[in-house]
């Protein structure tokens, strides 16, 4: 999450003069705290190590300090995780901050936002594949939030074994590509392999190509789509220990007034990230 956090430093700097109130909403707040591999022992806000466990977005948010955001809006359906939000926010008296243990699919396309005279950060780092595409739609049409969003190419590679044929996904998959993808147009990652055989006829076979950089693209064809000019085409494939991109990192701007600055703030960091790697 340091890149987010480089984001909204940079984002409450540039809008520090302007008259517009910021908001952040983190949609899969979590607890506010990310577990980690390397055991390392955090010292956190409530005087006490944490092995195991540094600063998660919820948390980065907070201790931005030269132009705090007027609003924070956390959200989570477990209701622990609301709990220990809970607890977070007392012990920053000085933010205003919400906590809404609901769906934030439901609470991002229903929820009545104060577009006028406002501007905001929205994270969308989901645990799995919870994102759904109409959410998206939502959000652009807005126009008011720049959007993080890390897409779980990783978990739909596993929906979609490289080998198996698009009517043999089971129907819960489906339905749950769909609501990610906003169609089928998942189903277009399949193309036809013809092989000799043993036997020295010809086999044919739907297969996908390798790897998650197909699930990706798809996406970010889609997003293209959506957001027009204000979609960042740059993005960050983050990767486990093996190598295997587990998300990537995406990136759309809120406001078209802002197209030119955020992408250029939000683009330098991700090209620092594959500069790093």
């Amino acid at each position: 999450m340091a890149i987010l956090e480089k984001y909204l430093h940079a984002y409450t700097t540039a809008l520090k003069d302007q008259p517009f109130r910021l908001m952040y909403i983190d949609a899969f707040a979590g607890n506010g705290w990310i577990s980690t591999d390397t055991g390392e022992p955090y010292r956190s806000l409530f005087g006490e190590e944490t092995r195991g466990f540094v600063k998660g977005s919820v948390i980065r948010a907070l201790d931005v300090r030269d132009r705090p955001f007027d609003r924070y809006i956390f959200i989570d359906r477990d209701s622990g995780y609301c709990d220990d939000l809970e607890q977070i926010r007392d012990r920053y008296p000085n933010r205003k901050i919400e906590i809404h243990n609901t769906d934030a699919n439901d609470f991002l396309r229903r929820h009545p936002f104060p577009r006028m005279g406002w501007r905001g950060v929205l994270l969308l780092d989901p645990f799995a594949t919870q994102v759904e595409w109409a959410t998206i739609k939502e959000i652009a049409r807005l126009q008011m939030f720049d959007t993080w969003i890390l897409f779980p190419a990783g978990t739909l590679g596993r929906m979609l074994p490289t080998t198996k044929r698009p009517e043999h996904v089971t129907p819960a998959w489906k339905v749950r590509l769909d609501t990610v993808y906003g169609s089928g147009c998942w189903e277009g990652l399949y193309e036809q392999e013809t092989r000799r055989s043993l036997f020295g006829g010809r086999l044919s076979r739907l297969v996908r190509e390798p790897g998650e950089e197909g699930l990706t693209t798809i996406y970010k064809d889609n997003l293209r789509d959506l957001f027009g000019e204000r979609f960042l085409d740059r993005s960050a494939p983050l990767a486990n220990s093996r190598g295997r991109v587990l998300y990537d990192f995406l990136f759309c701007v809120g406001h078209p007034g802002g197209t030119r600055v955020a992408k250029r703030i939000a683009g330098d960091l991700l090209r620092r990230i594959a500069t790093d790697r």
